[in-house]
């Protein structure tokens, strides 16, 4: 039997949604009639044809992968639309979630929607989903609930969640780069050592004795790289897997972590990143309403770098035990002394949060300029080196054809 999805006004005036079976559209219509609704919406499922199977396999593999940043950014700055149009949250989430392509998603926006139909907080609903809606998200949505500024604080969550995915796609990019150069330069180097300088060998045999250092160096490493061709492939990924292993444990983190504030090249491109992160933040935290305590903690825990969380969470219990910001920081590395003495202004004044915003922009502008350089730096020195590299080679095979040349003119 066909089934149809409605949507229906009761006698009493509340809405109300869901699945029945009938006959055809107008039985399911006559049917809600009798139960005394008012039918608003009246729409066909699809049956079990070979269209619906293509679609239930396309919707398992959406299944299979989880709700991106830009999808949960989506439906925030949708759902800011809907509310502050004047459509009630339970309806705002129904109809997002009808029009969301990721089938997991659309499960978890259903679920959100039920816990709030049963009287649940939206601030509630959500915090059973941290790896989408982070402490930063939920914590900025229970502040507007006791403010009632829930439309404006989803406003500026998209707005904050927008900033923070372009710097993401900065930093990752910049980052990328050199590792694809990297990588080009390695494949053409092994391609010439395994497949280019192995044609030479031929000309070369029985010369060896005249053969200048460069080529006998070459020939050799050549020998035993195609030799040993598997270790190539094998070291390379066991390095990168004993990698990986080690950083996701807590002394690997704190190793790689600080790493990356101490590496010259990369240093200023990650402070930048992590003094705009943290204190962006906390400033929207804080102008949010949300208690220093608790923001200090979130600042903490989303800064992304584990020196930066610890030295948050110190400051916490400083707080804690009654003393000012700026004393818990003064001494720290991490934070620049400016950056200090500018909090210390802010705590003073009672305008902390909107001091920590415009110094959150102005690293934010600062970490666009050290991406510039640290890209415009690395070009040359990797095109450099890959050239050095290949010229070595071509030294090495272009110079015993000169020598044997001139021996044979000779």
């Amino acid at each position: 039997m066909p089934q149809y999805r409605y949507q229906a006004r009761l006698n009493t005036g509340r809405l109300q949604a869901g699945v029945l079976n009938a006959d055809s559209a107008a039985a399911a219509a006559t049917m809600l009639r009798s139960q005394g609704q008012h039918v608003l919406k009246l729409v066909p499922l699809q049956g079990t044809g070979s269209g619906d199977l293509v679609k239930k396999i396309v919707n398992g593999l959406n299944w299979s992968s989880g709700p991106t940043a830009k999808e949960v950014l989506d439906f925030t700055s949708q759902l800011a639309v809907m509310i502050r149009a004047g459509i009630s949250i339970r309806q705002a989430l129904e109809g997002i979630a009808e029009q969301t392509a990721n089938a997991k998603f659309k499960k978890i926006l259903q679920a959100i929607r039920q816990d709030v139909e049963s009287g649940k907080q939206f601030s509630e609903a959500i915090a059973k989903y941290p790896r989408l809606f982070d402490a930063l998200y939920v914590n900025m949505v229970k502040a507007s609930e006791m403010s009632g500024s829930f439309a404006h604080m989803l406003d500026r969550i998209a707005t904050f969640m927008k900033h923070q995915l372009e710097t993401r796609k900065m930093v990752i990019g910049a980052s990328i780069y050199p590792g694809v150069i990297a990588t080009i330069a390695t494949s053409v180097t092994i391609f010439l050592m395994t497949f280019v300088l192995p044609r030479f060998a031929t000309v070369f045999e029985g010369k060896e004795a005249a053969l200048p250092w460069p080529t006998k160096f070459l020939m050799a490493t050549s020998n035993w790289m195609v030799a040993n061709w598997w270790l190539l492939v094998l070291v390379p990924l066991m390095g990168i897997i004993a990698f990986i292993f080690f950083i996701r444990t807590e002394v690997g983190r704190f190793w790689f972590d600080g790493m990356r504030l101490k590496v010259p090249l990369f240093k200023p491109m990650f402070r930048a990143l992590y003094v705009s992160r943290s204190l962006q933040t906390m400033g929207e935290l804080l102008n949010a309403g949300v208690p220093v305590l608790d923001a200090m903690t979130v600042t903490g825990d989303i800064t992304g770098n584990v020196l930066y969380r610890g030295l948050w969470r110190k400051v916490h219990l400083a707080v804690r035990q009654g003393q000012k910001i700026n004393v818990a920081l003064s001494g720290t590395s991490l934070l620049p002394r400016s950056v200090v003495q500018m909090m210390a202004a802010g705590e003073d004044s009672g305008k902390l949060g909107e001091v920590l915003e415009e110094i959150a922009g102005f690293y934010a502008s600062a970490l666009r300029d050290a991406i510039k350089t640290m890209t415009s730096m690395i070009e040359p020195i990797l095109i450099v080196l890959m050239g050095s590299i290949v010229g070595f080679i071509a030294m090495a095979i272009i110079l015993p054809i000169f020598k044997m040349s001139a021996i044979v003119s000779g």
